[in-house]
């Protein structure tokens, strides 16, 4: 069994909750949107991180475990569906020798083989592609489809129909129906080649060729796959009528043969050191190869074997992948950028000597934060190896000049953007800007905020007409000056795409926002921390904005020192349950910057937001406590507390003694036991929205 720290099952139930998301949305992000946002090294940590909790813990496997699942559902595509005939299977992993040897060891176990039988394995490289799975009826394609979620994938078949490497019909007698799978890709130049003609024509750029082969096989219009260089290689087969050879290796010769490419590295090997033999001379290889490889899959030769193996619930017992380590690379760190984020998060930017890594030319890093900074001791000037962590995002991993005597980096304090203060919370890492509306890299998602259904609620100023005034210089004060576009309105109606209605209707629903309710005011203006609940919590209790403001002054003058420092006001200063320093800092924050505090007085010029009341009614949660777990799907966990409160109850974070009911969605984890071991009343969402609609 892996070893697994001391976990308590409830712990253990929470986290195994939290990685099914997480390896589920970026199983999505991989396989339907092509776009991941972690590296496959990182992936596979969160994977083997599941494995090991699942091996302590079987009695607590979820239904929704990564280990039931295959690639990703398909959702929203132009492409019709198809369901397989043959469930197409994921690989289980290997990432030392160890793990193939243990691999062959079980295949012996289960077949009851002796110790010293020869287990006969074929080994070919594993390519980073799009999985495809090609119907032949009577030799000739009838139907292609992509894997999805194993069960349902896209049907592809005019698109595949375009790539040459795939014949309409297969040379020599195969059986009546074959289903022949194996991988779309594009080769390096040919992807090369495609960035370099998309950003000339001011196209989008693709990451990498498994994400731009991934792109041009899921078109409506296969028109626009045909002129994109794709390439298929077999590795195996679904349904079939008939398999006319007893072995693996034979087959997919036999493949070959009916005009289909397979590997030229595919071999056949009689032992545990030989297969790794031929890996390391793949991995030696790697760089040199024409397409994008990420390590290389091992599988039982016999195909009688095969069927006594069978599968488990998403992979076959028969077959491994051996993944490769990420690969590295020397370079010099030349400078560090800071970028600002739309949320005001300060990210430094290594720019490298460009250096080759894995095939794919490296000139920029991301250094995470300042404390990976620190971490890593890196100044401009430094040696350093680079690594692509599964060949996606690019990583410093060593600093091979930290010894050398020169000043450290300093992390700025300063928003590069705007000149605002720039600050750390409290047991926080990321340095994040406080110019919030201010500031350039930030405004557009501020006023989008501020605007948003959740805040002010402005009906017909979107996006795209935020993205134009602020183009055009009509909203460069901030909020306020939302409410000054009427002085713009010949200017508007002499622009593309305005009418004398659309116009008189984008300004009564601004008019209609004089004023407004004040706890969606403050929600809109996007402090650090004060969302919605908080932003109602802080009106409760201090009824008014100007008050809410004058009581955050006197919290700096009284935990200021003499010297101007400010030291942390109490967690209980504003006697609010849930309100504590992170709040507290936040606004602390905000109007300790002078143009923040003139941003505040423009506002607050422009409406007239009236004192904050609760307005409460009877119900049959009135005066109770309760706690909301698990995933809400039909609304957002902040509105579930604003109907608890309506309803004159308080809504809890945590589950205690004190609990009265709570409301469980999917996945609710260690609160559900808790209040199970406290016999507390629990009830779905459904009966949530039954008791509201009660209550009228």
């Amino acid at each position: 069994m892996t070893e697994i720290e001391p976990l308590s099952e409830a712990d253990a139930a929470n986290e195994m909750m939290r990685l099914a998301k997480a390896i589920a949305h970026h199983n999505r992000l991989y396989h339907a949107d092509d776009s991941p946002e972690i590296s496959d090294a990182d992936y596979d940590a969160l994977v083997r991180r599941n494995n090991a909790l699942e091996e302590a813990f079987p009695h607590l496997i979820r239904a929704d475990s990564p280990n039931k699942l295959v690639g990703a559902a398909v959702e929203a595509s132009p492409l019709a569906k198809v369901t397989h005939a043959q469930r197409m299977m994921s690989l289980d992993n290997a990432f030392a020798d160890d793990d193939v040897a243990e691999f062959v060891a079980r295949v012996r176990r289960f077949l009851n083989l002796p110790e010293e039988a020869a287990v006969g394995l074929t080994a070919e490289d594993k390519i980073d592609g799009l999985s495809c799975s090609l119907r032949y009826e009577q030799g000739v394609l009838v139907q292609a489809a992509t894997r999805g979620d194993g069960s349902v994938g896209e049907d592809v078949t005019p698109n595949v129909r375009t790539i040459s490497d795939i014949p309409e019909k297969l040379a020599g007698d195969a059986p009546d129906v074959f289903e022949i799978r194996g991988e779309i890709y594009m080769a390096k130049a040919d992807f090369a080649a495609l960035n370099a003609a998309q950003q000339k024509a001011e196209a989008k750029v693709f990451a990498n060729p498994r994400n731009a082969a991934a792109g041009s096989l899921r078109q409506k219009d296969a028109s626009v796959t045909a002129a994109r260089p794709l390439r298929f290689l077999a590795h195996g087969w679904g349904e079939v009528s008939a398999v006319p050879a007893a072995n693996q290796y034979d087959m997919m010769r036999l493949i070959e043969s009916w005009g289909v490419p397979v590997s030229p590295l595919l071999g056949r090997f009689d032992s545990v050191a030989d297969v790794l033999a031929h890996y390391r001379a793949i991995e030696t290889r790697r760089a040199e190869l024409p397409y994008d490889i990420d390590g290389v899959v091992y599988k039982v030769d016999r195909l009688d074997w095969q069927a006594r193996l069978g599968f488990v619930a998403k992979a076959p017992r028969w077959a491994i992948a051996h993944k490769f380590p990420a690969e590295r690379a020397q370079t010099t760190l030349e400078a560090i950028d800071i970028q600002v984020g739309r949320t005001g998060k300060l990210t430094p930017v290594g720019r490298l000597t460009p250096v080759t890594v894995g095939g794919v030319v490296v000139s920029n890093v991301t250094l995470h934060n300042r404390d990976e900074i620190g971490r890593l001791g890196v100044r401009p000037g430094d040696r350093v190896v680079v690594q692509r962590a599964g060949d996606v995002i690019p990583q410093v991993v060593e600093n091979l000049t930290r010894d050398e005597a020169r000043d450290p980096y300093v992390f700025p304090d300063h928003c590069p953007v705007c000149g605002s203060e720039a600050v750390a919370a409290e047991g926080e890492v990321d340095v994040r800007c406080t110019g919030g509306l201010i500031c350039g890299a930030q405004k557009f998602e501020r006023l989008r905020h501020f605007v948003s259904r959740g805040a002010l609620d402005i009906e017909g100023l979107g996006e795209k007409s935020i993205a134009e005034f602020l183009e055009l210089g009509w909203l460069d004060k901030g909020p306020a000056d939302v409410f000054r576009l009427h002085e713009h309105r010949d200017e508007l109606l002499a622009r593309e795409g305005w009418k004398e209605k659309s116009v008189d209707n984008l300004f009564a629903a601004i008019e209609a926002k004089r004023q407004p309710d004040a706890a969606r005011l403050l929600f809109g203006l996007g402090i650090r921390h004060v969302g919605a609940v908080t932003a109602r919590d802080l009106l409760k209790r201090l009824v008014t904005l100007p008050a809410l403001r004058m009581a955050v002054e006197q919290m700096n003058e009284m935990y200021r020192l003499e010297d101007g420092t400010r030291i942390p006001a109490p967690a209980n200063y504003f006697e609010i349950d849930g309100v504590g320093t992170a709040v507290n800092e936040a606004l602390r924050d905000f109007f300790h910057e002078p143009h923040n505090r003139a941003l505040w007085d423009d506002l607050l010029s422009e409406v007239s937001p009236p004192p904050f009341v609760v307005e409460t009614r009877a119900s049959e949660v009135s005066g109770m406590t309760v706690v909301f777990t698990g995933k809400l799907e039909t609304m957002s966990r902040d509105e579930a507390k604003a109907q608890a409160e309506a309803l004159g109850a308080k809504a809890a974070g945590s589950v205690s003694a004190k609990t009265d009911l709570v409301v469980a969605g999917p996945g609710a984890g260690s609160k559900l036991k808790q209040a199970a071991a406290l016999g507390i009343r629990v009830i779905d969402e459904a009966d949530w929205a039954a008791i509201v609609a009660a209550a009228g």
